[in-house]
């Protein structure tokens, strides 16, 4: 037990062997671990889906849902993701462990179990648990104080799930790998967080920027790359942060980057930003429509602004996929 008399974790252990699960089930409970039961992979996956479970101890061979299958749709469903799961097997060929690991299984154990072995895995493995679950938590706290920066203009409500839509939806028409369209929906609720630091006279004033006020709003993309910078998982994240102003002319800010040297992420999110800006109704005029919106940014690609492949590949998208463009608008 923990020292404030908790359970160190809750373990699951699925098994059709009633005599297997009763021997992993003692060995864990008098360790301190909470252990949760199933005798199928069917039953198993109830369980995971209807409970916080810390780790998940799942034999290979179970009828109505396999182990190997168990473990597939753990990793597939977003909530259950990040839950390790340990695949137990006397099945000892080499294809069977590469299966296992095709599955997304987080470790192995050989039967016959051995104790010392069991209860070295499933310390490993809680710990892991606990890291990943303090960087989840991390990555909600940031996501809600991004929320929290946006609802102080009623203006810019809904902006940044938009963003995060038209992010991924160009990202995937690129062909980008998984992780730079998981970085871009991320960046696209966060991309404005170091707006924390600027005064509110200065984020909500309706007239242009004086030069100290400028400076000051300049700098929120080098704030909001170091708030988030103890986040590893967001590392492909952060220079989208830090460049999503920069121009393709080198007039943009903070590094007054020119054209390949702003990372391609970065200038997908601009892209849409300006985008959304623009089909989003001001104080001092009205949403504009997709078609004006593109018209508007296709002339500051003239003016040396913007990347134009990616504003005509942005255009092909809303003509292909006119859901992003009516829930928009709704």
């Amino acid at each position: 037990m923990s020292g404030e008399g908790m359970p160190l974790a809750t373990v699951l252990v699925a098994d059709d062997s009633e005599d297997n699960r009763e021997l992993l089930s003692q060995i864990l409970r008098v360790q301190g671990y909470r252990v949760v039961c199933a005798a199928d992979g069917a039953e198993a996956l109830d369980v995971l889906a209807g409970q916080p479970i810390d780790l998940a101890l799942v034999d290979v061979m179970m009828p109505r849902c396999t182990g190997f299958a168990v473990c597939r749709t753990v990793k597939a469903r977003p909530e259950t993701r990040l839950i390790p799961v340990v695949l137990i097997t006397g099945l000892g060929s080499a294809d069977d462990r590469i299966r296992g690991i095709e599955s997304g299984a987080d470790d192995f154990l050989n039967k016959p179990i051995r104790k010392e072995e069991l209860l070295a895995r499933v310390r490993s493995l809680v710990r892991l648990k606990r890291f990943t679950d303090e960087l989840d938590n991390a990555e909600t706290v940031l996501c809600s104080l991004a929320h929290s920066i946006e609802a102080k203009d009623p203006y810019t409500e809904g902006h940044c799930e938009r963003l995060s839509r038209y992010s991924i939806a160009l990202a995937e028409r690129l062909g980008l790998p998984e992780e730079q369209r998981v970085a871009l929906r991320r960046a696209g609720v966060v991309h404005d967080i170091g707006k924390v630091a600027v005064p509110e006279q200065i984020l909500l004033k309706p007239g242009p920027l004086d030069p100290d006020e400028r400076r000051i709003m300049e700098n929120h993309p080098v704030i909001g790359e170091r708030i988030c910078a103890p986040l590893k998982s967001f590392r492909f994240v952060l220079p989208i942060i830090r460049h999503h102003h920069e121009r393709m002319d080198g007039t943009g800010y903070p590094d007054h980057l020119k054209g390949s040297h702003i990372p391609l992420s970065a200038r997908v999110l601009q892209t849409v930003d300006i985008y959304d800006a623009l089909t989003t109704q001001r104080p001092y005029r009205k949403a504009l429509s997709s078609q004006e919106a593109l018209s508007i940014v296709r002339e500051e690609v003239r003016r040396g602004w913007w990347d134009g492949s990616l504003v005509d590949t942005l255009e092909n998208v809303l003509q292909e996929s006119p859901d992003l463009v009516s829930t928009r608008m709704a």
